[in-house]
């Protein structure tokens, strides 16, 4: 008789709560993996932390060799990408600014009502 069988709990293992080094760690390998840079100056209001605290991440992320450091040629800025995706990620940024560009001449072709 099935019907009064015991039924048995499934508890989940609960895993380690990560730190904030590795949270922006995965943060920043995530971002390269989907074809974006991270400007170190969205790490200290993302993971609510100073921007010291945020340069000393990025420091210690740089000197272990998993994230590549750019700087934007407009604002100056650091950006953070995964080892050896630099340019790939480089490559993926201007094919969206040009498809930008002729999305906005697309608009202002078409005459308006």
């Amino acid at each position: 008789m099935s019907f009064y069988k015991k039924r048995t709990r499934k508890f989940e293992v609960r895993k380690k709560p990560q730190t904030t080094e590795e949270k922006i760690k995965e943060f920043v390998l995530r971002n390269s993996k989907n074809g974006y840079y991270t400007k170190v100056s969205t790490l200290s209001y993302k993971f609510e932390i100073s921007q010291d605290r945020a340069w000393e991440i990025v420091g210690g992320l740089l000197d272990e060799g998993f994230v590549e450091s750019v700087h934007d040629q407009k604002s100056g800025e650091m950006k953070l990408c995964e080892t050896g995706k630099t340019y790939n990620i480089l490559n993926l940024e201007i094919q969206r600014k040009r498809q930008k560009s002729k999305e906005f001449k697309k608009r202002e072709d078409r005459p308006r009502k």
